[in-house]
């Protein structure tokens, strides 16, 4: 299969594709769905597998090369299993991962690793168990960490723990690092990031129910009140976590310099000495990578988009049911060709996280 690398208009090469499979899931996390899911699509609005898989070959040849999918919750698609196979079967693609919250890895987890699946990143926001059903509202801590388990039972490498702190939860974030004391996993820590509905955001900040997000004094979270107070930038959590390290006789974070997990992504990496794993921070806000970004985003409906912030999206799902390849391609050219240099400041997205895959 003869392949090139394509660059954008700054010169980044585009080699990563996150592809939403579903806008579905079995959580409703505060910061990332409203409480009664978002409005359901129907059917034929949607990717199939076999559409999907297909726009990854057609862009496998432009570069394209890691894969992760994404939701929603990417486990409860009934066809994940059989895509995630397809997906493998091309032979350029060199790394197929995939962001779960874990309750359904126990049971699927042999089944996604025959399948090709090389790697999984795993939500969790909190090791307190009352909390994490708060957070998560129709989720258990138990759940999420038996995922852990099976995923490093099944052989997947690196297994990463995803953390999003919202100043106002007041997460045990060292709790957390530890996990990498313990376990040969990377927890890594993300800025809450502007991601909801703009029009209920907008609105929100103009009305008193809405105060910022100072502890003890904002009402319970939802996507839809995203506040900047709720950052926790990279720099502040880092010396916190370092810190109680110290106090915890386990000595400070130092940079893990090549030690750190494979992977497209953009955290830095740090550990304790004598872990098993990393603590990773991904600092969205606070030090925009955008200068590195190499990826482009694929929805469920079908919608190429090329920054995370911005909601300027490229459909391409008529193309593809047409079978117009180079009507595809174009597309997907076109995206590559209008992904900004760097993200702006924003109060929010037209889709909530759930929607765009993340």
């Amino acid at each position: 299969m003869t392949t090139h690398d394509l660059h954008d208009s700054f010169g980044r090469s585009i080699s990563y594709l996150r592809i939403s499979v579903t806008d579905k899931c079995n959580y409703r996390c505060v910061y990332c769905m409203p409480e009664n899911g978002v409005p359901a699509r129907d059917h034929a609005e949607l990717l199939t597998a076999e559409e999907i898989a297909r726009f990854v070959e057609l862009v496998a040849g432009e570069g394209i090369r890691r894969i992760r999918l994404t939701g929603g919750e990417p486990l409860v698609s009934h066809r994940i299993v059989p895509l995630i196979r397809s997906i493998r079967a091309i032979p350029t693609i060199e790394d197929i991962s995939l962001t779960t919250n874990g309750a359904l890895l126990p049971r699927m987890a042999s089944d996604l690793r025959a399948a090709g699946l090389d790697r999984v990143n795993i939500s969790l926001d909190t090791l307190d168990a009352d909390q994490f059903a708060r957070i998560t509202r129709l989720g258990r801590l138990e759940q999420a960490l038996a995922g852990i388990d099976a995923a490093l039972a099944h052989g997947f490498d690196p297994v990463k723990v995803n953390t999003v702190v919202v100043r106002r939860l007041e997460q045990d974030v060292f709790g957390l690092a530890r996990l990498s004391v313990e376990r040969p996993v990377h927890v890594r820590f993300i800025e809450y990031m502007p991601i909801g509905n703009e029009e209920t955001i907008g609105a929100c900040k103009n009305e008193p129910h809405c105060p910022p997000g100072v502890s003890g004094t904002a009402p319970e979270l939802h996507p839809e009140a995203w506040d900047e107070s709720d950052i926790v930038p990279s720099d502040e959590l880092r010396a916190q976590i370092s810190g109680a390290g110290e106090r915890a006789g386990l000595g400070p974070l130092t940079p893990a310099d090549q030690n750190g997990p494979s992977g497209a992504g953009p955290a830095q990496y740090w550990h304790f000495a004598g872990a098993r794993g990393t603590v990773g921070f991904i600092s969205a806000m606070s030090n925009h990578f955008c200068s590195r970004c190499n990826r482009l985003r694929l929805t469920a409906d079908g919608k190429l988009r090329p920054c995370l912030f911005s909601d300027d999206e490229y459909p391409v799902r008529d193309a593809l049911r047409a079978g117009d390849d180079e009507q595809v391609l174009t597309i997907y050219r076109d995206a590559i060709a209008h992904k900004p240099q760097e993200h702006k400041t924003t109060d929010g997205t037209a889709r909530f996280m759930s929607q765009i895959g993340g």
